[in-house]
């Protein structure tokens, strides 16, 4: 799919895409992919997307997204909710929905009822399924929650990725293990505790890495979100850090001192080499 400008005027706009759109995954993609070259996402947003918070959406899906809060729109009918749409949206022509999505107060009507409600085209996109199995959000948020990395990033059509400010950390690592830079990550679901073969992005540049994330079981006991970048120095970043999630490698533990914990850190960074030399691609016949 070929990625179109993410700033669009919403008097430019001739169809939109209809959702809550968190993850921006490959059943999303179905509807994505019919925008056109004056589409848009029409986001309602309930302040729960953790997959894909905010304005991530846009740069995901490649098109421009236009949020509005579900508050401002739970009490409208199903017919007030196409006016407000027309109103938005004045050049309107064509809407996009997904088989289940549903709108007006209580969730009224249905899919099929924007057929009725709107005079201009309506596409249905039916249920998107990999190997048997529906592509969610849902799903998505499982997966991560278990450690199934590949299996989310296969859904998702991307490496699943965390954005974080680098803060201070022990300091133990540079001193007496390995080199980290600990993130401080916002409104992002966090996926199981443990280990992880990663990609470190830094100012535009992408790194190998191993990433931490859990509570320092060895050492104060606190949750921390670390990444160690593989075979290069890096320090003082005060850029943003992008962390994109390739497989799990092992789950966190508890060792008796530091030199145990430093042996076995060096064995995830050589799992870690053994996974990033091989890059992944996700599903991009879908895309």
């Amino acid at each position: 799919m070929q990625k179109r400008s993410t700033i669009l005027r919403k008097d430019s706009v001739d169809t939109i895409a209809l959702g809550s759109f968190d993850g921006i995954h490959i059943g999303h993609k179905q509807l994505i992919r019919k925008l056109g070259e004056r589409g848009a996402l029409f986001v309602v947003d309930k302040d729960q997307a953790n997959l894909t918070p905010g304005i991530k959406r846009s740069e995901y899906a490649g098109y421009p997204c236009m949020f509005y809060h579900f508050t401002k729109v739970k009490e409208l009918s199903g017919a007030e909710f196409i006016a407000l749409l027309k109103k938005e949206f004045i050049h309107l022509k064509k809407i996009l929905v997904g088989y289940d999505f549903h709108f007006g107060k209580y969730r009224s009507c249905n899919a099929h009822d924007l057929k009725t409600l709107f005079d201009g085209d309506v596409e249905i996109v039916e249920e998107f399924c990999y190997k048997g199995i529906a592509v969610h959000s849902s799903n998505i948020r499982a997966f991560l929650q278990e450690g199934k990395i590949d299996e989310a990033n296969r859904f998702l059509g991307r490496e699943y990725a965390l954005l974080g400010d680098v803060i201070a950390g022990q300091g133990i690592g540079q001193k007496e293990l390995v080199p980290t830079l600990n993130l401080k990550v916002l409104d992002y679901l966090i996926p199981k505790e443990g280990v992880y073969a990663s990609r470190s992005k830094i100012n535009h540049k992408i790194y190998d890495s191993v990433t931490f994330i859990g509570k320092r079981l060895s050492t104060d006991g606190d949750f921390s979100i670390e990444t160690h970048i593989i075979d290069e120095e890096i320090v003082d970043v005060e850029s943003s850090v992008e962390i994109y999630f390739v497989e799990y490698i092992r789950a966190n533990q508890k060792f008796s001192n530091l030199q145990e914990l430093k042996v076995q850190i060096e064995h995830d960074i050589l799992r870690a080499k053994e996974v990033l030399v091989t890059c992944k691609l996700y599903l991009v016949d879908f895309l």
